[in-house]
């Protein structure tokens, strides 16, 4: 049995995808604002300048990039219409993840810490060059100067396939940030099952039940499938 035969579309997945996403942004900016004292980019108190890191790279390489993946199943209008959107907020949330990765640096730099030595920075700084390229790729080829049909129909099931491969690495290197980010934190002394810790491990839930319902929304048929899209399934 397909989903089709089953009854089951994306309409509902791409809702809750939405909600989601909203009670993930404020999850992220309760820890960064109330628990761990608030963003700025300059400031005598460093871990602020880390705070920005986590905020923008929710806000960018997971709520937008999410949405960016839906907007042919989501918005109303033409197809030159959503085709705007999901290059915008895609770059968008391109230009988040670089300054969000910046001010990591920053802060390590700032503080005295070494840089890239984790699995997490690793991955981070692999999956913000594959999205990178996946966006000029899909820029040129299907936007501007935009290759003929015959090649744009040939390349858009593997643009399809590798945008979400991408999109799972930056939710792998998020779920790596949470760990990393908590594990220091409770080695400094914060108690494992007070509120903060338990705020971050929740967001951390939250990130992953979003991610299964963007990649259910991204590879079920919708009602009525708008033109141009071709699912992965």
């Amino acid at each position: 049995m397909d989903s089709v035969h089953l009854g089951v579309t994306a309409k509902p997945f791409t809702w809750l995808v939405h909600m989601l996403g909203v009670v993930g942004i404020v999850l992220v900016l309760v820890w960064n604002i109330y628990f761990r004292g608030g963003l700025a980019f300059v400031s005598t108190n460093k871990a602020q300048i880390f705070n920005i890191h986590p905020v923008l790279m929710f806000i960018g390489y997971i709520f937008l990039a999410s949405e960016a993946i839906l907007a042919y199943k989501v918005l109303p209008g033409s197809k030159f219409v959503k085709k705007v959107v999901h290059l915008s907020l895609h770059l968008i949330a391109l230009a988040l993840g670089i300054v969000g990765i910046y001010a990591a640096f920053k802060f390590h730099n700032e503080s005295g810490i070494v840089n890239l030595y984790s699995w997490h920075s690793w991955l981070g700084l692999g999956t913000i060059c594959l999205f990178a390229i996946q966006w000029l790729v899909g820029f040129f080829s299907f936007f501007f100067p935009s290759a003929p049909d015959s090649v744009r129909a040939s390349i858009l099931p593997w643009h399809v396939l590798f945008g979400l491969l991408i999109y799972l690495f930056a939710i792998a290197t998020a779920e790596l940030g949470f760990l990393e980010k908590l594990t220091f934190l409770e080695s400094s002394g914060l108690y494992k099952y007070g509120s903060e810790a338990m705020l971050v491990n929740f967001t951390a839930l939250v990130v992953l039940i979003f991610a299964v319902f963007v990649v259910l929304s991204a590879i079920l048929p919708d009602e009525s499938e708008p033109e141009g899209y071709s699912a992965i399934a």
